[in-house]
């Protein structure tokens, strides 16, 4: 199969059938073979009944419905894991997102080798409230990723199966998937500009709560892919720093009451300032051997992507089994 198509949603049961009329009708033309993934994320409208009815006459849809709303980072995991096309296309159910992109998309993906293509909505069709948070977040996360793209949170995305496969996406993670993509060694990573629609029905589900979740999310991202597997070398070096400068106040308090005959030590803020940082440093060095040693006896902690692998094994030696 060539291409699947996820589409997340939560009540969009007005534009389902126009989408799906779209998205078949740019594949047919094409003549690439596809698939419809719609992922009902708990929606309270009639879209999962629209959903099946649309399946029931094309047999290129299908659909996955959740009991309740999750997110859409749960809503595309869930959609990554049923994907079976070599390219996958991600889009936004409400009309925003243009399925004409979808041949460049697949081309991109395919011919010029990207692993992910990212799409840039360099012409918005949002309210303020939408468009300046996002510009802000895009921007930090620019600054931060090193990824040199305009628009990470963009729902028109296309990607080599290979990396669906190969993260996982969950909380608010959905924004950050180049992040994640980079972070799990698929590193060529493109933009595409793309074409944005005035939404034609329903209403917004962007709030300012998401974009609070979102920068948590990135601290999160942050912190996972650069010491995920090496908690010590980041609560280690910040509770041997603090203890050091807390060790240093001491000695320089030690030297000052009885060479130079300063009193009340402990009337002076260095003192206390010195016995919080060993305090704190001590106990960061702490919570690092803590981490490390649940990182390194998690199940998943040897747990790497193999890109290739040549030759094979002749003959196959079985694991001894303890009781």
């Amino acid at each position: 199969m060539d291409i699947s198509v996820v589409v997340p949603l939560y009540n969009e049961e007005e534009s389902l059938p126009e989408l799906t009329e779209w998205i078949t009708s740019v594949c047919t033309s094409h003549k690439l073979s596809h698939e419809i993934i719609f992922v009902d994320d708990g929606s309270i409208d009639e879209s999962w009944k629209i959903i099946e009815n649309l399946s029931a006459s094309n047999p290129n849809i299908r659909g996955i419905k959740f009991r309740r709303n999750y997110g859409k980072s749960a809503a595309l995991n869930q959609g990554f894991e049923a994907a079976n096309g070599d390219v996958v296309i991600t889009m936004d159910a409400d009309l925003q997102d243009s399925p004409d992109e979808i041949p460049i998309l697949y081309k991109m993906v395919k011919e010029q080798n990207f692993d992910l293509v990212s799409g840039w909505k360099k012409k918005r069709h949002d309210p303020l409230g939408k468009t300046l948070p996002s510009k802000f977040f895009n921007w930090t996360t620019r600054r931060i990723s090193k990824i040199k793209i305009h628009d990470f949170n963009c729902g028109l995305k296309a990607y080599r199966k290979e990396v669906v496969k190969n993260i996982e996406v969950y909380g608010e993670m959905h924004r950050y998937i180049p992040v994640i993509a980079k972070w799990a060694g698929f590193r060529k990573i493109g933009e595409k500009v793309v074409q944005h629609r005035k939404r034609k029905y329903g209403v917004t589900k962007f709030g300012m709560e998401r974009l609070i979740k979102g920068y948590l999310d990135l601290l999160s991202i942050t912190f996972m892919s650069k010491f995920g597997k090496r908690p010590m070398h980041l609560f280690g070096a910040l509770g041997t720093l603090l203890f050091a400068i807390g060790f240093i106040i001491g000695i320089y308090l030690v030297a000052a009451k009885f060479f130079f005959e300063v009193y009340k030590m402990t009337e002076r803020p260095l003192f206390y300032f010195g016995l919080l940082a060993m305090v704190i440093g001590s106990q960061l060095f702490v919570t690092g051997f803590l981490a490390e040693m649940i990182s390194r006896n998690s199940p998943d902690r040897n747990t790497y992507i193999v890109e290739k692998e040549i030759g094979k094994t002749d003959s196959v030696i079985e694991p001894v089994k303890t009781k």
